[in-house]
């Protein structure tokens, strides 16, 4: 008998057939003896929806406690529903929201991190060989308030789980059938992975992979939960995330595409120590995510800085750049949210030589100009403007995957 975490997404359980094609892979499962922790998503675009709603009410800036309170709505009804299907088949099933299945976050709304998970109630209902619907990207702080963890969320929601509860799988369902080396929605000749490395997953999330939330990949890494991505649509293997895998002659796992960026120049900088330090620190306070930094070189005394940021923390980047203002007297704030990342990512890619030129030439083929660059051991960005993201994809990908 195993302990089995299994998270669905949205897509899953968008209609009535999804909701009892889920419940059908659960209690399958669960007739073979094994325990079942299901985590689930708020259904289709009902978190769209609910957005929208109170855009209706209040379109310049609802309170983030008040839109965790709204959001966490939408996962509250799947897992009802997915409840009564699963009873509608005969087994016995309790649904639980995010603090009742002892999920407690810190205090931050709409960004929230999962502090511990307190497993009592959980224990309990498993020794009733109850299957369990927990709703996914939500918790609770220290205030009794509701907190939600992010998009994406439900993903970290299910690896903590199974590594709080030393869970022998955690399943990952989607509408696609595991982890391809690109969108296999928008670029063609795309190949499926038998397994990847936590670091290369890491990397692909983290740069606009649409399969796994970076931050569930992070804490799979950290206790290291094997994950399986699979469809729920196809009974099929899916993709293995995990330390290491077999050796393979593919060198470049993924390209990946990320429209969901900010490009911030902060314009006419003294060119002194600790500038920077004081950019960066004001902008950690409102924890902004920074992700690929280029600093000019000094000219007449003034310097430039530039960087990305998550486009839905721009609000936050332009406060924080506000209250150092005064301190820094610097020109202006430029800030282009018609840009977007392409990468590449491959373990070793540092010891190959060759592969920024291949990445460049490819680019080049497609007369797309290059804005900015960065790279690491496992991954090559480049900035370019967003409406030639899926074509450089296609193209980048067709250089470097047979």
């Amino acid at each position: 008998m195993a302990l089995m975490v299994k998270k669905f997404g949205g897509s899953s359980v968008a209609n009535a057939e999804r909701v009892f094609n889920v419940a059908r892979i659960i209690t399958e499962d669960y007739k073979k003896g094994n325990d079942v922790v299901v985590v689930v998503s708020a259904q289709g675009d009902t978190t769209d929806d609910l957005i929208a709603k109170a855009k209706e009410i209040n379109p310049l800036s609802p309170s983030k406690r008040e839109m965790d309170m709204l959001l966490s709505a939408g996962e509250q009804i799947s897992i009802s529903l997915l409840a009564m299907a699963i009873e509608k088949l005969g087994f016995p099933v309790v649904s639980l929201l995010g603090w009742q299945a002892g999920f407690i976050t810190d205090t931050k709304h709409s960004l929230a991190r999962i502090k511990k998970v307190n497993v009592e109630r959980l224990k309990n209902e498993l020794d009733k060989h109850n299957i369990i619907i927990v709703a996914g990207f939500q918790g609770i702080n220290k205030y009794d308030d509701i907190t939600t963890l992010g998009r994406g969320g439900s993903d970290t929601s299910a690896v903590a789980l199974a590594a709080t509860l030393k869970a022998d799988v955690c399943q990952i369902y989607t509408d696609v059938d595991g982890v391809y080396t690109a969108d296999p929605r928008k670029v063609t000749g795309t190949k499926k992975m038998d397994e990847i490395t936590y670091d290369e997953m890491l990397e692909l999330a983290t740069l606009g992979a649409q399969v796994l939330n970076n931050r569930s990949v992070e804490m799979a890494k950290k206790y290291n939960v094997e994950l399986e991505v699979l469809s729920s649509l196809e009974n099929k293997p899916g993709t293995i995330v995990k330390e290491k895998v077999k050796m393979e002659k593919m060198l470049i796992k993924g390209v990946a595409c990320d429209k969901d960026i900010i490009l911030v120049s902060i314009v006419g900088l003294k060119d002194t120590p600790g500038v920077a330090f004081k950019v960066f620190n004001e902008l950690g306070k409102k924890n902004v995510n920074i992700d690929i930094i280029l600093q000019s070189v000094g000219r007449d005394g003034t310097k430039d800085i530039t960087f990305t940021a998550p486009v839905n923390q721009k609000d936050e980047v332009l406060e924080a750049l506000e209250n150092i203002r005064p301190l820094l007297n610097f020109d202006k704030v430029v800030v282009n949210d018609k840009i977007g990342k392409v990468s590449i990512v491959g373990a070793g890619m540092e010891t190959h030589p060759g592969v920024a030129s291949k990445m460049f030439e490819a680019l080049s083929d497609a007369g797309i100009n290059i804005h900015m660059i960065s790279t690491s051991e496992i991954k090559i960005s480049v900035l370019i403007d967003e409406e030639y993201c899926n074509k450089a994809v296609q193209y980048v990908h067709d250089a470097f995957i047979d």
